[in-house]
């Protein structure tokens, strides 16, 4: 299917798109997921990102990341003053953040938007089992606009974190446009995770619903999968190693092109061939030198795929 012109693309959006269009000579910039480091402390894993290619770090301020929550006010800024010297970016973080009411919420936020970090990631809510999928999307607007206020005060964006599955607020995508729809996209946004995406969206699904979604996109996670059977023989996504599955990434990087995205992109490697940093544990199961070679394959290809589509010189 031949992908539509930028002229054609950028009819079909809402003014609020253009908030999006890169500034010139502005590129994405490539991060890596500190999650799949939890084996190690940030000023290793900071060396690393840097020596494989990284630009920077998406770094998990939650329980068990990098950076504990009661303790962000200390943490976080020895952890960017580290990221930082390594000569990366730290654009953004991963939070344990639900609403204003999740634990230790507007001291993450404070902390973050000191340090010159604008975007954070959010989420998790669910539907409920029988009930009317727009009248809960409604009820949760209250929560999303007391976030959204928080996130003004301190001029940051809550980007919420896409994820598939029966019961998960924003699989479809469809549904974060109802659910941000009457919010400042600039406060309120969402980080779409293709892999999760194409899980729910097949062939086409995800295009449209991205289409919809679009004025809200702040990031992206990347990530691959194919379908296949579990131990019970039940069929499930199966994630893998960048091109092996099927996203269609090419297709995925122009979209982004044409709405002139610039957003934090954080490569992901949730896959058992990392061993248990696959899961971010504490400890690693493969050598470290596999380790960065697994690294440095799917980050070639990501940046191979981003050339072709001009968002990266």
């Amino acid at each position: 299917m031949p992908v539509p012109s930028r002229r054609d693309f950028l009819a079909a959006l809402p003014a609020a798109a253009l908030a999006q269009s890169a500034a010139p000579g502005e590129r994405v910039r490539v991060c890596v997921f500190s999650k799949h480091f939890h084996w190690t402390d940030c000023k290793e894993m900071a060396g690393m990102a840097a020596a494989i290619g990284f630009d920077g770090i998406d770094l998990t301020v939650r329980e068990g990341g990098h950076v504990e929550p009661e303790r962000v006010a200390a943490e976080l800024p020895r952890a960017v003053e580290t990221i930082r010297a390594a000569g990366l970016e730290a654009p953004m973080i991963t939070a344990g953040i639900v609403d204003t009411e999740s634990p230790h919420a507007e001291a993450i936020v404070k902390t973050a938007a000191a340090l010159g970090i604008r975007y954070y990631r959010w989420g998790g809510f669910r539907y409920r089992d029988g009930g009317n999928i727009t009248g809960q999307l409604e009820g949760l607007k209250p929560r999303v606009k007391a976030l959204a206020d928080l996130n003004r005060q301190y001029k940051v964006c809550a980007m919420y974190h896409t994820h598939s599955g029966v019961g998960q607020v924003g699989a479809s995508i469809w549904d974060l446009w109802w659910l941000l729809k009457d919010f400042d996209p600039h406060a309120v946004g969402f980080n779409l995770d293709i892999g999760h995406a194409t899980v729910e969206g097949g062939f086409g699904g995800w295009i449209h619903s991205t289409r919809l979604a679009a004025p809200w996109l702040r990031g992206t996670a990347i990530k691959d999968f194919r379908w296949g059977q579990n131990a019970r023989g039940e069929w499930a996504p199966q994630w893998c190693g960048l091109g092996e599955g099927m996203v269609n990434f090419r297709r995925y990087f122009a979209m982004l092109k044409q709405i002139g995205f610039h957003g934090p992109l954080q490569l992901h490697f949730e896959y058992p061939e990392l061993g248990d940093a696959h899961a971010g544990r504490k400890v690693s199961s493969i050598p470290k030198e596999k380790f960065v070679s697994i690294l440095h394959r799917d980050l070639d290809r990501l940046k191979g795929w981003l050339r072709e589509a001009q968002l990266i010189g």
